[in-house]
């Protein structure tokens, strides 16, 4: 599938085929075509050219049997702030026609999951932005969705309020619940997702699971270093250099097999010099900056 915006290409060819119960991320940039992917999955934007199926159905044509089956929770919170969150889940789940009595229980089961007893009651204007995350997330889990889209679901959320979603992701997903969402963040997709996809400038770059990625692209370990261009000249310029290098400003990256041969060629070529340097295993942000030599940033 591809989405035109007039002369600027959106997506280009992209085709995912997500195999249900799995966790699959969109990776990239601001600008990538993350959010647009996910708005073509739930219908709210139509390709340009191709099509997008959903359960085996064709989503241009069958929109309504789709979303009924489908959760989505945007990047910006859609909630009526004059009311609790009580109450917003309760008009959100009359939305999908749930019966009174299944409404009621669906509604307490999800304040207890998402731990929002505390201010079940307290109008959305007055919660802060982890409790109206948790929230948000919680109206897209009302009709007990088949396939949870989540357009970057942690973004400006806590560290102790990121690892509560993160196990309710997780949970989710041994129950069967197919989840696909877009991050910033390379921990998140690291730790719950089966697949990842890489986008940048609207395309695909590279598609599969984490850990197959990072052993397929690069060398197992990595080695981060303040330098000048100069200095990495000197210190790999001799016959046997690690050729797998990546520069972002005044911070250089060079992978190896081996991290211990990396940091002895530099000592060696300061002179004994202790330079202030990071030794840690190849990661997923690793394989998108080859990629795409592009570094990730978080939204604002």
């Amino acid at each position: 599938m591809s989405k035109y915006f007039g002369a600027r290409a959106a997506v280009v060819d992209l085709d995912l085929k997500i195999p249900a119960g799995l966790c699959f991320a969109m990776l990239g940039p601001n600008g990538a075509g993350k959010t647009t992917g996910l708005r073509m999955i739930y219908g709210a934007a139509r390709p340009s050219a191709g099509s997008v199926r959903v359960f085996g159905l064709d989503v241009a044509r069958n929109p309504r049997a789709v979303r009924a089956r489908l959760g989505v929770t945007l990047q910006e919170n859609v909630l009526i702030e004059e009311l609790s969150p009580v109450e917003n889940l309760r008009v959100f789940g009359r939305y999908h026609r749930l019966p009174e009595k299944r409404l009621g229980a669906r509604v307490e089961e999800l304040i207890d999951w998402l731990d929002l007893r505390s201010h079940a009651e307290v109008p959305v204007a007055a919660l802060s932005g982890g409790f109206q995350r948790r929230l948000a997330i919680a109206l897209s889990l009302v009709n007990r969705p088949e396939l949870l889209l989540l357009d970057e679901p942690t973004t400006g959320l806590d560290p102790a309020a990121r690892q509560l979603l993160w196990a309710r992701i997780r949970e989710l997903r041994a129950a069967g619940t197919s989840i696909v969402l877009t991050t910033h963040y390379m921990e998140e997709a690291e730790r719950l997702c089966d697949r990842v996809a890489i986008l940048a400038r609207g395309r695909c770059v590279c598609e599969g699971a984490p850990r197959e990625l990072i052993a397929e692209r690069l060398p197992r370990e990595a080695v981060e270093v303040d330098c000048s261009a100069q200095d990495e000249r000197r210190w790999f310029t001799a016959p046997g250099s690690p050729d797998r290098r990546i520069r972002t400003g005044e911070r250089l990256i060079v992978y190896a097999e081996r991290a211990a041969e990396v940091i002895e060629r530099i000592r060696r070529s300061d002179g004994g010099e202790l330079r202030p340097l990071v030794a840690r295993p190849t990661n997923l942000e690793d394989v998108f900056l080859d990629a795409t030599g592009t570094v990730l940033r978080e939204s604002g």
